[in-house]
């Protein structure tokens, strides 16, 4: 079958390809966060909640979240010692302020890697970038957090959050 050569429509699907490749390397600037890599930590934290990135936060809010674990964000997420180990250890390697901080610049301006949040949704340029969002929209059923970076951003578990 001998299909037609159609200019238009190479050019168009060239177009929409160079668009996303450029999308991608400029979410590379500040909206991509470098998703975890580790099978331990993709396990244990993915079972419940979305894998965030560790270049999210300096080491010293992985390091005291992961050391109160019983207490997590309302939650008791106590898991075994070595395991809670081997994650910290993994999370402050990765840490923005650490293997990380290429991917924290933005996100991190301004605050203090000694006594950052423990929230990343409490990051001054988090709260700056999402101020225009309403409160009924975190309300959505399909939002119902802060935390649910997936509701808005469908790259997230990629490291993708320039939706």
């Amino acid at each position: 079958m001998n299909i037609p050569f159609r200019p238009l429509a190479l050019g168009l699907l060239v177009l929409g390809f160079s668009a996303l490749v450029l999308g991608r390397v400029q979410a590379g600037s500040g909206n991509y966060y470098a998703p975890v890599t580790n099978p331990v930590v993709k396990e244990e934290c993915g079972s419940c909640h979305l894998v965030f990135a560790p270049s999210m936060l300096p080491a010293s809010s992985w390091t005291r979240m992961m050391g109160d674990l019983k207490n997590h964000f309302g939650d008791d997420a106590s898991i075994d010692a070595t395991v809670a180990k081997q994650i910290t250890a993994y999370l402050t390697a990765n840490a923005a302020d650490t293997g990380g901080a290429r991917y924290s610049g933005k996100l991190l301006s301004g605050v203090s890697t000694t006594n950052a949040p423990l929230r990343i949704t409490e990051l001054p340029n988090w709260t700056k970038e999402h101020r225009k969002v309403p409160d009924w929209e975190w309300k959505h059923k399909d939002v119902r957090s802060k935390a649910n970076c997936m509701a808005c951003h469908t790259a997230a578990d990629l490291g993708y959050y320039n939706e």
